[in-house]
């Protein structure tokens, strides 16, 4: 059986054993694969793994002995699911692996907002504390997060996972009064959209992207903001209107913003949130940690497993 992975390197950059693929068939790895370079290198497989590489409607017709494709993450919209169904291809994802990760890389925004720890290390290291005539300087106004309020917009995992570590903060949570949660988190207080934008000292995205939440955060929405708060988005770039956004934190109606995704990944070198006051945005590495890239891994493998055994598991469309 020969099984393709299509863009291996994000998930395991060498630091990750394939040894499990390998024992369930003959295990390619590709490090990228460009979009004319998809049906050359899956040709023959049954097996194809990918994590960004679109598999369109025309990959399908062009790859007949294809049984099954794995998404080595959550999100699986680079998969034309219904061509997949259409030509009996069984699709699955790994919809848990990163929760713990994405939460505490959204504190981290949080932290960087509030506090600039690397920015004053580096000035130490430039030797101005050394040059200081006092025993200590800042250079942006130092805030302690206990008794201020988080709000959150979208309370599935990783946003209840992100409410536990600010209530662990002592923060005051508060979360967009949509939607319900299987496991609810006590010390929540769910409030009208609105409500939340207005109240919140940090605000958190956590939703998925679909047409009612695209460019949820927008000009109206961030006029509703304190001038002080800061926003947060480790879920989807498309969350975000991204021009409104740089206006309001250059005309300092808002005070930073925290992105660990954007609308187009990569992003072009004109993005209007490059050189925005107070913006601070990390290359979508929220779920790279090891521990969460061994957990993406292992029930990548597992799918396969229970796919073999007949009785597949993660199947999404």
């Amino acid at each position: 059986m020969k099984i393709v992975v299509l863009d291996g390197v994000t998930l395991n950059p060498g630091d990750l054993s394939w040894a499990g693929f390998e024992a369930l068939g003959a295990l390619t790895v590709y490090d990228r694969s460009a979009p004319d370079e998809l049906v050359p290198r899956a040709a023959g497989a049954e097996i194809l793994l990918t994590n960004k590489t679109p598999i369109d409607a025309a990959a399908f017709d062009h790859l007949p002995d294809l049984r099954y494709v794995g998404v080595l993450a959550t999100g699986y919209n680079i998969v034309d699911v219904v061509a997949a169904a259409a030509h009996a291809v069984v699709v699955t994802n790994v919809p848990t692996y990163g929760t713990q990760s994405v939460a505490e890389h959204t504190i981290a925004h949080m932290f960087n907002l509030g506090r600039r720890v690397e920015h004053h290390a580096q000035t130490v290291v430039d030797g101005r504390w050394s040059r200081s005539p006092d025993f200590c300087y800042w250079d942006v106004p130092q805030v302690e997060f206990h008794d201020r309020v988080f709000g959150i917009v979208g309370l599935g995992r990783i946003g209840r996972a992100t409410a536990r570590a600010a209530l662990g903060l002592g923060m005051r949570v508060v979360a967009d009064a949509r939607g319900g949660a299987p496991d609810p988190v006590q010390g929540i207080e769910r409030l009208d959209l609105d409500d939340v934008f207005r109240q919140a000292d940090v605000l958190s995205l956590h939703c998925p992207l679909t047409p009612e939440t695209e460019n949820l955060v927008n000009a109206r929405s961030l006029a509703l903001m304190k001038p002080g708060a800061f926003l947060i988005n480790t879920s989807r770039g498309g969350l975000v209107d991204e021009v409104a956004l740089a206006e309001a934190l250059n005309a300092e109606r808002l005070a930073g913003a925290g992105l660990d995704v954007v609308c187009k990944e990569p992003p072009s070198s004109g993005s209007p949130l490059f050189g925005a006051k107070n913006c601070f945005v990390t290359p979508h590495v929220a779920w790279s940690t090891l521990a969460a890239r061994e957990r993406l891994l292992s029930v990548a493998i597992k799918n396969l497993e229970r796919f073999l055994a007949g009785s597949a598991a993660n199947v999404v469309g």
